[in-house]
């Protein structure tokens, strides 16, 4: 998913360039080798030296990953790995319809990517591929760190419908500078949450709850979970640009993320009801940034940050149903179904998408044409 943290001109944190900054810093002085005992691979992010960071939802938790992966090597000029459903059951001795694939992430050292899998017990499986093969990465024993989310939504919360929300104690995550950031559902009055957690892991936490105003739905909100989100700076300021279910497009000033306070976001667009965004990230292209944003029921989505910089007006009125989009402007490019992204190189996106035939295959998209 989010690899880094961004700037209008593309500051990526995760890249080697801005770990490097940080020299003195002992990432891993808190590992031990062992089984971390992980029981769900929800959502994955890299941080600097290789590190990865895995959202454990049934057990509210963080788990960084030693993966020794640190190696610097060039991206593929590009990939175009038909079926991987089948082929990362063949890999486990399974079939594709016993498998989901939760994320994927790009180590923006070596450039190989990292799959989360769920079997349908509830196994969770790391596959990782370099392009041309899969393999799968054990995780009974490795140098791991593992914290828990302080007041997260407890194991047996449901929602109206009798739904568990666990699965949402952990929505999406970044790492930015010295920082784990999750999204996700607290068991507090205000239960969308986010936390900023310091790294390497204390026990010291900073969660915030969240409250937007919710376009299509006319109303305010504090209940549904951020969906995906990323870090991103706006003239000069540290924001988190984050979206929701039906499918608002709101704001968040970093330097309001403190203990314990409650934030209210800027909803800078209403991008269309019946829809929710899987995943975002930044790419450039002639020079410019542009934002990414998957969906599942709309085209894949480019969004100008400089827009959203201009946007004064936000949003406090319902959008009429008739009209489905307000705010920042946007432009629907020609992909459908895609699932998941990340940043493959300066030049290449990597995407999971549903395809026309019905196959699930990973490919580069190149960004000229984005």
């Amino acid at each position: 998913m989010k690899t880094f943290f961004s700037t209008l001109l593309i500051l990526a944190i995760a890249h080697l360039s801005s770990f490097a900054n940080t020299p003195t810093v002992n990432w891993t002085e808190d590992f031990e080798i062992g089984n971390p005992q992980i029981a769900s691979v929800n959502a994955l992010a890299f941080g600097p030296e290789g590190i990865l960071f895995i959202g454990d939802s049934r057990q509210a938790a963080i788990i960084a990953i030693d993966t020794k992966d640190h190696s610097d090597a060039p991206a593929p000029e590009s990939i175009d790995l038909k079926k991987i459903d089948q082929q990362i059951a063949a890999l486990v001795g399974t079939t594709a319809d016993d498998i989901t694939i939760q994320d994927i992430a790009v180590n923006p050292i070596s450039k190989k990517i990292y799959i989360a899998v769920h079997r349908q017990d509830g196994q969770p499986i790391l596959v990782t591929t370099d392009g041309m093969k899969f393999d799968h990465f054990p995780l009974e024993s490795v140098s791991f760190s593992k914290t828990i989310l302080q007041k997260a939504v407890g194991p047996d919360a449901k929602d109206q419908r009798g739904r568990s929300l666990r699965q949402w104690s952990i929505s999406d995550l970044a790492f930015q500078s010295d920082r784990v950031m999750v999204s996700g559902l607290a068991n507090e009055e205000f239960s969308s949450a986010f936390h900023a957690i310091p790294f390497p892991f204390k026990d010291k936490q900073q969660v915030a709850t969240l409250e937007i105003y919710h376009a299509s739905h006319g109303r305010y909100e504090t209940y549904a979970p951020i969906k995906t989100f990323m870090p991103y700076q706006i003239d000069g300021k540290d924001y988190l640009i984050a979206s929701y279910t039906c499918t608002p497009l709101v704001l968040f000033p970093m330097d309001e993320v403190q203990p314990g306070k409650h934030i209210k976001g800027k909803t800078v667009a209403e991008l269309g009801n019946r829809n929710t965004p899987l995943d975002i990230i930044s790419y450039e292209k002639d020079g410019k940034s542009f934002l990414l944003l998957a969906n599942t029921s709309r085209a894949l989505m480019r969004i100008d940050p400089e827009k959203i910089s201009q946007f004064e007006d936000y949003l406090t009125e319902p959008v009429p149903d008739d009209e489905g989009t307000a705010g920042v402007h946007f432009i629907a490019l020609p992909y459908v179904n895609i699932q998941q992204l990340d940043k493959l190189s300066d030049s290449q996106v990597l995407v999971l998408q549903r395809m026309s035939n019905g196959d699930l295959d990973l490919h580069t998209l190149d960004t000229r044409r984005l």
